[in-house]
């Protein structure tokens, strides 16, 4: 794949991540796009296949941490904070154990 579809495919992933990560958060939803859209601005006239390669590497970073790591909180009180997970950060926690469970 060109490097210049890379690129459209990198910035496409983060705005829908951005999407699926700040729904319902206007404020944090335009704070993102401002700054991916600023980023790729800021970088489109660079020419060197090395450093773009190096920039793809680092929004594909970007987008995974977003996507992984990245929970929504809402202020509800002053020192109360209300968390939002996705349904995807939700893993079942199984604690670890030497012997299989007997079915019963």
């Amino acid at each position: 794949m060109g490097s210049r579809l890379k690129v459209l495919s990198t910035f496409k992933a983060l705005h829908r991540t951005r999407m699926a990560v700040f729904k319902e958060d206007d404020r944090a939803l335009t704070a993102a796009r401002l700054k991916i859209n600023e980023e790729f601005r800021k970088n489109k006239n660079e020419t060197s296949e090395e450093n773009i390669e190096k920039m793809i590497k680092m929004g594909s970073s970007v987008e995974a941490v977003l996507r992984e790591a990245t929970m929504q909180m809402e202020h509800v009180g002053d020192k109360t904070l209300l968390l939002r997970p996705r349904e995807s950060l939700l893993l079942e926690n199984v604690p670890y154990c030497d012997q299989p469970r007997k079915k019963s």
